[in-house]
């Protein structure tokens, strides 16, 4: 194993974690408040991070934890994974201090978006969910980057193959992190950052990995941190993501948002397979 190679993966796993920089760039594309834009991003992002949970990220975990513990009891180890990771962030969600301020977004004069952007500006609900979307992208990207490094390291074709797959997902990833962030503060800065640090989390994961997991991260904790992830991912998606698509916009541009991500996470899975 040469310096080259090893520097080799990390550069391919920094390349697809910070990908997530470039959706930041989706909060720059309108000077004023546009709601129907917020809408189908949020639609877009809830579609993108419910399909890879439920077909990627869950069938990969299942398949890890079937592998190792068998097929009956691997599958069962998913499903409580699964719902495990629902609760986990169900307990952050209820724990973490509300921020919103005594304008609740649904009261908000949707007729009227100029007159209520000051209040759109100190919105804490976008402002959390930015910070949940952050977070489960950071935890799922954490063992993607294990993943990438490791693949790279062994297999370099595979490894350009999988960084290029990740780095289209991590793009509309980015979105969901950026555009809550931008509504609620107005900072060019803290969208692109936050975005940023939640894919710095890949290149993180592959350090750790390298370092200090290798003798201990198998198919069974890969299996039961991917599957942990895969159901805080739809929590946010559907706690927090698609409700406020909806609140923003008319119900079908929600859903228009929400249709279009499923579709370009499908159609980049079978592209890049």
């Amino acid at each position: 194993m040469t310096t080259e190679a090893i520097l080799f993966a990390f550069g391919l796993t920094l390349i697809a974690g910070l990908s997530t920089g470039i959706g930041s760039l989706m909060a720059f594309l309108s000077k004023n408040f546009n709601p129907k834009f917020l809408s189908i991003a949020l639609g877009f992002s809830a579609g993108v991070m419910i399909y890879v949970s439920l077909v990627e990220i869950f069938s990969k975990a299942k398949e890890s934890l079937i592998e190792s513990l068998g097929e009956r009891t691997g599958y069962w180890f998913t499903i409580i994974a699964f719902f495990g990771g629902i609760l986990l962030i169900a307990i952050i969600d209820k724990l973490i201090p509300s921020f919103e301020n005594p304008h609740e977004l649904k009261n908000i004069d949707k007729e009227n978006y100029k007159d209520n952007e000051k209040n759109l500006d100190n919105s804490g609900k976008l402002y959390r969910m930015g910070l949940f979307s952050a977070l489960a992208i950071g935890i799922h990207n954490f063992p993607e980057g294990l993943a990438t490094f490791m693949a790279a390291l062994t297999h370099p074709t595979l490894g350009i193959s999988i960084t290029v797959a990740i780095a289209i997902h991590n793009i509309p990833e980015g979105i969901a992190v950026s555009v809550p962030i931008y509504y609620a503060t107005k900072s060019k800065k803290k969208a692109f950052w936050y975005s940023f640090l939640s894919g710095f989390a890949e290149p993180i994961g592959a350090m750790i990995g390298f370092f200090l997991l290798r003798s201990v991260f198998n198919n069974i904790t890969f299996g039961i941190v991917f599957a942990s992830v895969a159901g805080i991912m739809v929590y946010i998606s559907l706690d927090e993501l698609l409700p406020a698509a909806e609140e923003y916009g008319e119900h079908h541009i929600a859903i228009g948002g929400l249709v279009l991500g499923m579709l370009v996470m499908a159609v980049s899975l079978v592209l890049f397979a």
